[in-house]
Order: structure tokens, then sequence, then C-alpha cells
């Protein structure tokens, strides 16, 4: 040995100080890339929540009704959930950096395809177009956070992506009432392809394009039916079920059914709607800080996130109550509940039904490392296919039964989601992996 040459031990300890020292490093240059990729969700949140407050005028300009504007925009989330499995694929072979530049770029083409829309059909290809070019914008920040971080960090930033990504929900109340007032329902898809520019540049500049440390050489499409076969393990079917009916509730609701209850169930303007709707979505972004919160503090995550969905169940139970000649509005010997009651419920509703961030975290303390991506990716899977099944079935319900149908419907769901969840988690034993 050479003199003055460490010793194995003295290398081993400067390693692992090395390692320490780099990640804590990789945290901080993290911080603005992940915000960055977060506004990649922001803005498909913003298209995708668009026509809640616009489709009674894009109805008649796209030479069609406004039940079937809304089974139109289900396409969307179809499109989006079916391209779950292929951005899996993609992010564990591609950088995250070109996996996001890739997707900036057809959403700037479904932006500008739905500015220039003319009808059903052509509207119909623009929604598919934004469900796939958006079907990454979560994926990206929670993939390069699950890569980088710890698991303690990435429960706080997969909060944190998900509050930063919801509002793009704000962009869609006011303000947007505002544009599509002055400025017309088109005049929203041209502010979206502006902001794919502007992210998209950012995300060039800012995020790395590091590619994943062991690269993939199974099959993509072996791949994929990997993620399918894990979405219905033991370990992941209360979690997949949640999932189902989780962020569909909030989606459907925020996205297409409160503007046209505000303003044809309670007669409120377009500009009032968009202020309750405001309130609604400040409630979302708070509401994913709330549950961390909550969870650091009580460490029972599964009993957290039950409880919090039963609510959301009764608050829309509630929400549906309160119409003309429903059970709290008769009681009260009212033609229907003020509008007061209707904004205090909502804003409720946004922050208990907001623990998204907890489902992502229980997938993954229940599969290896190496599954972490596939787990997220399944989770994401069963997000947005939900949330393209209650948008598909609530246009009918609200054809034939009206909008407090659409409440009960989603609450009954929200229910029976929340009770195969308990049930397919019952048997989680304590321990470092497990749910509480």
């Amino acid at each position: 040995m050479l003199p003055g040459a460490p010793t194995a031990d003295q290398s081993e300890t400067s390693k692992v100080h090395d390692t320490r020292r780099n990640t804590t490093d990789l945290g901080t240059l993290l911080i603005v890339p992940l915000v960055i990729l977060a506004c990649g969700h922001m803005l498909s949140n913003l298209v995708r929540t668009l026509p809640a407050v616009a489709v009674d005028v894009m109805a008649p300009d796209l030479h069609s009704n406004s039940h079937d504007i809304a089974s139109l925009t289900a396409a969307y989330h179809l499109a989006f959930a079916v391209c779950q499995l292929p951005i899996g694929a993609a992010l564990d072979r591609f950088s995250v950096r070109a996996v996001a530049i890739t997707l900036f770029i057809g959403t700037l083409a479904g932006s500008i395809f739905a500015a220039l829309s003319s009808g059903p059909l052509s509207f119909l290809a623009a929604q598919i177009l934004l469900g796939v070019a958006t079907s990454g914008m979560l994926m990206c920040p929670m993939t390069l956070a699950a890569r980088r971080l710890s698991p303690v960090k990435f429960g706080l930033w997969s909060g944190i992506i998900l509050s930063l990504g919801n509002s793009g929900m704000l962009l869609s109340a006011s303000p947007l009432a505002w544009v599509v007032d002055y400025f017309g329902w088109r005049a929203g898809f041209w502010i979206a392809a502006v902001l794919s520019c502007a992210i998209g540049f950012a995300v060039m500049i800012y995020v790395p394009a590091d590619r994943p440390q062991a690269p993939k050489i199974s099959a993509p499409l072996r791949e994929m039916i990997e993620v399918v076969r894990l979405a219905a393990a033991p370990s992941l079917r209360g979690i997949i079920a949640i999932a189902f009916v989780s962020i569909a509730v909030v989606l459907v609701l925020r996205g297409l059914w409160a503007g046209p209850w505000l303003m044809d169930i309670k007669g409120l303007s377009r500009l009032d709607a968009g202020n309750i709707l405001f309130l609604f979505t400040l409630a979302l972004i708070g509401g994913p800080f709330l549950a961390g919160a909550l969870d650091r503090k009580l460490g029972r995550r599964r009993e957290l996130v039950a409880a919090s969905h039963l609510s959301a169940a009764a608050i829309l139970l509630l929400i549906a109550a309160g119409a003309p000649g429903y059970a709290i509005a008769n009681a009260f010997g009212l033609s229907q509940m003020p509008v007061r009651y209707d904004s205090v419920l909502l804003v409720t509703l946004g922050l208990v039904i907001s623990s998204q961030p907890l489902i992502f975290a229980m997938a993954r303390q229940v599969v290896t490392v190496e599954n972490t991506g596939k787990a997220l990716s399944a989770v994401n899977l069963s997000l947005f296919l939900g949330t393209a099944v209650m948008q598909s079935a609530t246009d009918p319900i609200a054809a034939k039964w009206g909008l407090p149908a659409v409440m009960l419907f989603m609450a009954a769901t929200l229910a029976v989601g929340t009770v195969a969840f308990i049930y397919f988690t019952r048997t989680t034993r304590p321990g470092p992996d497990s749910f509480s």
C-alpha cells in the first residue's frame, strides 16, 4: 500500500459520505426540474377541465348539444388512461426530459387542433390527441422523484406535485370564465398552446437528460403486460380499487358537472360559478398538503385514505340532497338550498378527497424497488381509466335523471371503491411495509 493511501474502511466511509453529499445536492438541484415538470400536470388539468365552464357555448359553436360535447370529452380520459402503459415503458428506456419534450409537442398540436375545431368529429380528434399528449404529465415528475429521492421525500414531493398540478384547475375557474365571456372558448385552447411552448422550453433548459440507471431489455409489450399483472396482484388490488374512483370524482365533478350544477341548478352566472370553482380548486390544491401532514402526524395511512373517501361520498350525498325537491331542501322548507351551502360543501370536498399522494405512497410501499415505476404506472392507469369510465357513465345519467342523480351516482361509486379498498387491504401486517 502506498504511503498516505486510505485503508479499505476509510475508502468505504468516504464513499458513504460522498453518496450522502451527492444525494443532498441532487435533492436541491431537483427542485426546479420537479416544479417545471409539475407545471405540465398543471397544463393537463387546464385542458381537461376547460369544458366545465365553457360547454354551453362550445356546443352550439360545434353544431352539437351540451350532453354530446360532454360525452366527447370522455375520449380524453380514455386516451389518457390507455397511454399509461406505453408511457411507463418509455420512461424505463428514455430520459424523463426526452419523454416530457415529446409530450409537450403533442400538447401544443392538440391545443391548436382543439382551438380550430369546427364540429364534433374534429373536437373528438383533438380530445384524443390531448389525452395522449398529456398522459405522462404526472408520471414524468413522479418518475424523476421516485428515482432520485428517498421514500420519505418522495411522499412529500408526490403531494407537492399533485398540488401544483391541481393549480391548473385554478386557471379554468374564474380566469377562464372571464376569458370565455370576453374572447370565446377557443381562446382557452390558444392559451394552453402558449403554455405548452413555454413549459416545454423550460424542460429543455432545466430538466436533466439522464437515462434510467438500469436499461430495460425486455420487450415493450411484455413490460406493459407486467404493469397490468402487477395491478392485479393481491398487494395492489385494494389500492387499484380506490384509485379507480378517487380522482375520477374530482376530475369529472370539477372538469364537467360542477359548472353546470352551479349555473343550471343554482342559477349563477358563468363568472359567479367560476368564483366558486376557484375556491373549490384552492381546496384541491391545499388538500394534498393536509393529507400529508395528517399522515406524518397520525401514522395511519390506510385509515386516512378510507376515511377521506367515505367523507367525500357523504358530502356528495349532501350536495344532491340540497337540490330542488330533494330531502334537505324539503326539510328546510326551501325550493333549494342556497349557494353558500354548495360552496361550503364543495370546499370541504376538495380538502377531504385530495389524499391521492397517500395512494401513490402506499403503492410504493408494497412493491420492490425495481417494480416502483410499474406500480406507479398501474395506479395512474387506474386513476384515469376510472375517470374515463365515470365520465362516460355520468353523461346518460345526467340526460335521463338530472344532475342530482349524477352526484348520487358518484357518491355510490366512492363508497363501493372504498369498501373494496378496506376489504383487500385488511390483511396487511404491521411492519416497515405496512400501510399504517
